[in-house]
């Protein structure tokens, strides 16, 4: 007599393997969206799912399809109930429905002419990816793979590294760009980070004044000012400052501007006597 499956008792050491309920994206057939991609994923969520039988399989790719491409898996059944014997087949179909005519032979032509650009390595790594994916029917080699993506790079240290290493194969490339990328990025942060002041040691005794602000200022009021040297006469500086010749004798004619100041005129008082 068999006993379900729930009475079932597991021998010792045997251990029931779960299966994983992975997210699938709605595939709709937009101009454009990756069907490859999509692909990938119904893949890896079938056999996380523990999907063996082609029926089962096909069920569940259409269960993940949405707008036009739900309509035509679902209207190609309501007319021809034995279409898509198999995954392969239903694979097949949808790839000739929905990609583009001469699709392998256009990515081939796009992945020979790629460029980087503005974009940086992870962006510029995964167009390169999507479209050596895409070349089925005749696939490139490793070698040309690698050329075209070092070709593709900009000009700078991540392309001349690669030139340098030379890897084997595009996945060696392009993780070899992307480490050497991150490494530039981390070395520009760390120079551009501001450094900290640092901080104002404070002594016990008493702390030495700047003083050549204030003499500069002094020094323009002077030069603005109708200070006038007792030495020459002149205005502008005092006579501590003066380096005009002091003569003993003469000295009305050493210094101008004390003759000009000492030098008496005639005048009359009110009564009309002169006086000097």
């Amino acid at each position: 007599m068999l006993l379900p499956l729930r009475l079932r008792r597991r021998r010792p050491g045997q251990h029931r393997v779960q299966s994983l309920k992975l997210h699938v994206s709605n595939y709709v057939g937009r101009e454009g969206e990756p069907l490859l991609r999509w692909l990938v994923e119904v893949d890896t969520a079938i056999a996380a799912r523990r999907i063996f039988d082609d029926p089962s399989k096909v069920a569940f790719a259409m269960s993940c399809l949405g707008g036009r491409a739900r309509s035509w898996a679902y209207g190609r059944r309501l007319t021809d109930a034995t279409c898509s014997g198999t995954y392969a087949e239903f694979k097949e179909e949808l790839r000739q429905a929905f990609e583009p005519p001469k699709n392998e032979f256009r990515s081939r032509a796009e992945f020979l002419d790629l460029q980087q650009g503005k974009h940086d390595v992870h962006a510029y790594a995964q167009r390169a990816r999507y479209l050596v994916s895409n070349i089925v029917t005749n696939p490139m080699d490793e070698a040309t793979k690698v050329v075209t993506f070092m070709k593709g790079l900009r000009d700078g240290p991540v392309k001349t590294y690669l030139f340098r290493e030379y890897p084997s194969t595009l996945e060696a490339a392009i993780t070899l760009g992307m480490q050497e990328e991150f490494s530039l990025r981390q070395a520009k942060l760390h120079v551009n980070v501001s450094r900290m002041a640092r901080p104002v040691m404070r002594t016990g005794g008493p702390e030495p004044m700047d003083l050549s602000n204030a003499r500069a200022v002094c020094h323009q009021q002077r030069n603005n000012s109708s200070v006038r040297c007792f030495r020459c006469g002149y205005t502008g500086h005092y006579a501590r400052e003066c380096t005009a010749a002091v003569h003993k004798a003469g000295a009305d004619v050493a210094m101008p501007g004390i003759a000009a100041i000492n030098k008496k005129t005639r005048g009359t008082s009110r009564r009309g006597a002169p006086y000097w």
